[in-house]
């Protein structure tokens, strides 16, 4: 990593710190960049500048939204704005500047912002491959330790919990109240669909082995809890 992104990524580590979440925080951050990385080794050439600073960047807006009780923030919006002064501090070009928000923009998997770009697809799917296999179950737990929420809690009357619970009735709706979410609610409203939800044939592939992993973590942990193992 060069001189330019080490002073990025400080500067990001330091507004990630406010949150004080082991699940959003610069090790993450580091870990998708490394994915992207892999990733941009079997796709077509891309602005490995813009992918690069995007990556860092991409979760920026993190204690932000994490600050905020109401539920409004949206860490993805708030990054892409911070994102921009920072940038243009270290000569990216307007252009640049643009595709670098319109990746951290469209990382979320919770927003109507979809990738359009190589170098927007690949840092989605490097985050999204983050939230799966064992690391995603590590990230998991972590999560649910911040927020007080359920290691085990059945993903049952889906439809009521997504009115009562998630931001207009929606599926993939942010949640209101965290405590009430658990990781089998979280695989049946978001991580199942992982895979399909990938835009790069690179993560698709490394998505599988990942997925499989998670899958059978959660088989196992229903049948510990209700006392068959």
């Amino acid at each position: 990593m060069t001189e330019k992104f080490q002073r990025i990524k400080e500067i990001v580590e330091d507004e990630l710190n406010e949150a004080k979440d082991s699940a959003h925080d610069i090790d993450h951050i580091m870990r998708v960049y490394n994915l992207a990385m892999t990733l941009v080794k079997t796709e077509a050439p891309v602005d490995m500048d813009v992918v690069r600073a995007a990556v860092l960047l991409h979760d920026i807006g993190g204690a932000k939204e994490a600050a905020d009780i109401s539920g409004k923030t949206d860490h993805a919006v708030v990054g892409a704005e911070m994102a921009g002064p920072i940038l243009k501090d270290f000569d990216f070009s307007d252009e640049q500047i643009k595709h670098v928000q319109a990746c951290i923009l469209s990382h979320r998997y919770r927003t109507n912002n979809k990738p359009e770009t190589l170098e927007a697809k690949i840092v989605h799917d490097a985050d999204k491959l983050d939230a799966v296999g064992a690391i995603g179950v590590a990230r998991s737990f972590a999560w649910i330790g911040k927020y007080k929420a359920k290691i085990y809690k059945p993903a049952e009357n889906l439809e009521a919990y997504a009115k009562e619970n998630l931001i207009d009735g929606k599926m993939n709706g942010r949640i209101i109240d965290k405590s009430k979410h658990s990781i089998q609610i979280n695989y049946e409203t978001k991580d199942k669909y992982a895979l399909e939800n990938l835009y790069t044939d690179s993560a698709k592939k490394l998505g599988q082995e990942r997925m499989i992993y998670f899958q059978e973590f959660l088989k196992r942990l229903e049948r510990e809890v209700k006392g068959e193992l």
